[in-house]
């Protein structure tokens, strides 16, 4: 096994029977950390803050007019997470990933999708146990699948990582227990944020990815599905920083958040049954440990637990790299542009 499988399976491990601590860095590492947290505080945030626009509501209105989805109700979706989920820095509701996504699985699945997101900018994984509260509690019953993405924040706010692990796996349990399916986009590297420094530069990335590999560890052990955004977004992210990050230099821009649903569409789609499935799409089956690391390792890649057999859950995963769907600024998958709420409509009219 990997070195990074070996960390993220000890951060699994711990976060299942109740470990914490410090961690990975070391005393030392945190300390020189936060002193260069400060620094970077200082450059990051510059420029104006934008509430997330209110994106809830129906996509893709006109399909429950004919076509395939007239006869079927609309696919619910719900949106969890922090501001990456919410969409912090966009101005209008249908540049939110939250938006892009039920857009984009509209377009697909050829129905409507009742689109709710209750992702809180700034959240933490200590906040999706409140989240996940509203999605079980909901009068009109839970969602057919939600969306979570968390983590950039238990990182910058030194979360001890199986706590964070922990956290996620509860929210991930209830949820699969509650019905939903549940598609977890993994913790972003935050070693591509353009203000900061080394050495903060390489302690950020590699946490941030070192989380990321364990949350997908406990997401399959949990029954959900994860998409690596850490090295999605890296590269990308850094060789195009002015296009990627928004005003304050710290959250995507419209182009950036656009990636990142993009790369996340097709697993949400699988989820639900409606992505065709490729057998090329498949590297292998792995241990789950080993299957983190590789995802990590390669953004874009959908982690997944194996059939269980006889009600034993299987140590083994299947990778996929789906590939990430068309544009969304330009057009979804299926023909359809990217509106608000309800105005989705055919390319062309």
């Amino acid at each position: 096994m990997s070195s990074r499988a070996r960390v993220a399976r000890r951060i699994a491990a711990g976060a299942a029977y109740g470990g914490s601590g410090i961690g990975l860095l070391g005393v030392a590492g945190v300390g020189l950390l936060l002193a260069e947290v400060q620094l970077a505080k200082r450059n990051v945030g510059v420029g104006e803050m934008v509430v997330p626009p209110h994106a809830d509501g129906r996509y893709g209105r006109t399909l429950a007019a004919d076509g395939p989805g007239a006869e079927r109700p609309p696919i619910r979706f719900t949106m969890m997470g922090d501001s990456l989920a919410a969409g912090q820095g966009v101005r209008r509701a249908r540049q939110t990933p939250a938006a892009l996504l039920a857009s984009g699985l509209a377009a697909v699945a050829e129905r409507p999708v009742e689109l709710r997101n209750i992702a809180l900018p700034g959240a933490r994984s200590d906040d999706l146990d409140r989240q996940v509260s509203l999605v079980v509690s909901d009068p009109d019953g839970v969602p057919d699948v939600c969306c979570v993405m968390i983590g950039a924040n238990d990182v910058t706010h030194h979360m001890p990582p199986m706590r964070s692990v922990q956290l996620l796996n509860a929210a991930v349990r209830r949820l699969r227990t509650a019905g939903t399916e549940v598609v977890v986009g993994t913790c972003p590297d935050l070693g591509t944020v353009e203000p900061v420094y080394q050495p903060l530069r390489w302690m950020a990335r590699r946490v941030s990815r070192q989380l990321a590999a364990a949350q997908t560890i406990g997401v399959v052990e949990q029954g959900g599905r994860t998409v690596s955004l850490s090295d999605l977004l890296g590269p990308e992210f850094e060789a195009n920083p002015r296009e990627m990050f928004g005003p304050d230099k710290y959250h995507p821009s419209v182009e950036g958040y656009a990636t990142a649903a993009m790369a996340v569409l097709p697993t949400l789609c699988a989820a639900l049954g409606v992505w065709p499935e490729d057998p090329a799409a498949d590297e292998g089956v792995l241990p789950v440990a080993k299957a983190a690391a590789e995802a990590a390792a390669s953004g874009g890649t959908e982690v997944a637990a194996m059939p269980s057999h006889g009600g034993r859950r299987s140590p083994l995963a299947l990778l996929r790299r789906r590939g990430s769907a068309p544009d969304p600024a330009r057009q979804t998958p299926g023909g359809l542009r990217v509106s608000g709420p309800g105005q989705s409509s055919p390319s062309g009219v």
